[in-house]
């Protein structure tokens, strides 16, 4: 009982860790370089980045507090940072990269959803019939 509360309790303060960093870091990114990641030069679209990959490890804690399945922890953590970083490239389109990117982007966070949302939908499915997904061929 006290291993699984301490794990609990270190992935809940992960989770706020990395979802106020993210948060701060996408949506203020100089203000983040300013006070907590002072590493010359300064790179608005890093510090984009850094947050839509921070938000995704909040989320992966997240889902695994709720108990998620292994796989669905990782497509929440995939979903998250990978649509966050898809705004990332949009909003900062005119820094660099390929114009290519955001769409590119875009099509795979849009990928991954789809893969969340069959997931949590199996797992709706699991709780209501008791079945679960096949195992995988050796």
């Amino acid at each position: 009982m006290m291993t699984r509360r301490l794990a609990v309790t270190a992935a809940w303060i992960g989770a706020l860790f990395f979802a106020v960093g993210g948060l701060w870091a996408l949506l203020a990114p100089h203000a983040f370089f300013e006070v907590a990641a002072r590493y010359p030069p300064y790179n608005r679209h890093l510090f984009h980045d850094v947050g839509a990959f921070q938000l995704g490890l909040a989320a992966a804690l997240l889902a695994g507090i709720l108990g998620r399945s292994g796989l669905a922890v990782a497509l929440w953590a995939a979903a998250v940072a990978t649509s966050a970083h898809a705004v990332s490239h949009w909003i900062d389109a005119d820094h660099g990269g390929r114009s290519t990117d955001p769409v590119i982007l875009t099509v795979l966070a849009l990928l991954v959803v789809a893969g969340l949302v069959a997931a949590e939908t199996h797992r709706a499915r699991v709780t209501r019939s008791g079945s679960s997904w096949p195992e995988p061929a050796a």
